[in-house]
């Protein structure tokens, strides 16, 4: 999964990641086209899909105000994703767990981990650190020795910090 973007992230980025996370109801990206023949349709403005694309990959960086509204309009998130840096990176990060979400094993998961105990999220949490740290070539720890480490970060009750 790709890192959340920061607060200054390029306006590039910004329109590369409603590409990838807001997706049409058969999961597919939308292409160039499509954004822009709404965008043209919102704002009368010209708007073609080589602006775009120059758009999202930065060879162009300075729309009007009206195009950001009608991109922001055509993605469904507010226009402050383009314009406010903090909530832009709230933004982004929700955008971010929109997309981990189709994703039909992180899906499962999450559903089946609603009920449990905070506790045992915990526990589940700590066995993803493992494994992701194993699949990352870092440093490994056992679950129970992972378990302590975090508790006693988190200082939660029943977590080895309490």
């Amino acid at each position: 999964m790709a890192e959340p973007e920061s607060a200054e992230s390029s306006l590039a980025d910004k329109i590369d990641g409603l590409f990838r996370a807001v997706r049409r109801p058969n999961r597919e990206q939308y292409s160039h086209e499509e954004v822009a023949r709404a965008c043209r349709e919102a704002t009368g403005d010209s708007f073609s899909a080589t602006y775009l694309w120059q758009l999202r990959t930065g060879r162009r960086d300075n729309p009007t105000k009206r195009h950001l509204e009608a991109l922001a309009r055509f993605f469904d998130v507010p226009v402050a994703y383009f314009f406010d840096g903090d909530q832009g990176a709230a933004i982004a990060r929700e955008l971010e767990l929109l997309a981990a979400l189709r994703d039909a094993g992180v899906r499962s998961v999450a559903l089946r981990a609603v009920n449990l105990s905070p506790e045992s999220v915990g526990t589940i949490s700590d066995l993803i650190d493992v494994i992701a740290r194993r699949e990352q070539g870092g440093p490994e720890r056992g679950p129970e020795r992972a378990s302590e480490q975090d508790g006693a970060e988190r200082g939660g009750p029943g977590r080895g910090g309490g």
